[in-house]
């Protein structure tokens, strides 16, 4: 008969000691925060709940919870995420830690946030509870915990990050005219940007398709659609150097 491997674990004192050790230090709860952005109508919303802590009531927080003892990060905010919304395929960046001491009306708890943008209209919320919603960024004043401080980190990283990669063209439909391009990063950047030079800068990228179609059922003056060429950029991403408005 095969022998079966026999664990140490309890009988090693090296790991011992490092249990010990362990154990000696002070615990601090850590929990992950999700902040998720979507985009919807050319509005930039987020993903909030109301707070069920009585200190904060009616006040909107993330989606966020304690991570487990046996669980790394990045597994415990997609759980969170599909628990709190029955979302998946939902990709999430972590972003930094938050670790002020009274952050928390309890104690001292250390969160980890982590961001996605999204198409609202491609991600259905299957679960409902909490008065959970998207609500649009700039009606927000004030959120539950340092909530507030968190959102306002993560949309300037957001801001940041949309400049360094093409990610808002996963925001648009296949095919895409300029006024929507441009409708988008207005709305993430939070400004006002000149038609012209905006578009000046998209040609002189090359990475737009030009379909030969036009909008059709709009109420301006229909526009070109384009496509964006992923191909292109896959091919040519080293050599990105972002955009700068």
């Amino acid at each position: 008969m095969k022998n079966l491997p026999i664990d140490d674990t309890h009988s090693n004192p090296l790991i011992q000691d490092a249990k010990a050790l362990v154990q000696s230090y002070p615990k601090v709860p850590l929990t992950v925060d999700c902040v998720i952005f979507g985009f919807e109508e050319n509005k930039l919303k987020i993903l909030l709940i109301k707070s069920d802590l009585e200190q904060y009531k009616g006040k909107f927080s993330l989606l966020g919870d304690f991570v487990q003892d046996n669980e790394e990060l990045d597994d415990a905010a997609y759980r969170i995420l599909k628990q709190r919304t029955g979302m998946e395929n939902v990709y999430l960046d972590q972003v930094r830690a938050f670790g002020n001491p009274a952050r928390h009306p309890g104690g001292r708890v250390i969160t980890i946030a982590y961001c996605s943008l999204l198409n609202i209209q491609h991600h259905s919320l299957n679960i409902h509870e909490n008065e959970i919603e998207w609500v649009s960024l700039e009606s927000l004043t004030e959120m539950a915990f340092d909530h507030q401080n968190i959102v306002n980190v993560c949309y300037s990283w957001l801001q940041k990050k949309i400049q360094e990669h093409p990610l808002g063209f996963n925001l648009l439909p296949d095919k895409f005219s300029l006024r929507e391009l441009q409708n988008l990063y207005e709305a993430i950047l939070g400004i006002t940007l000149d038609r012209r030079n905006f578009r000046k800068k998209f040609a002189s990228m090359d990475l737009l398709i030009d379909t030969n179609e036009m909008e059709q059922d709009v109420s301006h003056r229909p526009g070109k659609l384009y496509q964006f060429d992923y191909h292109k950029y896959e091919k040519n991403k080293r050599k990105w150097v972002g955009i700068d408005f």
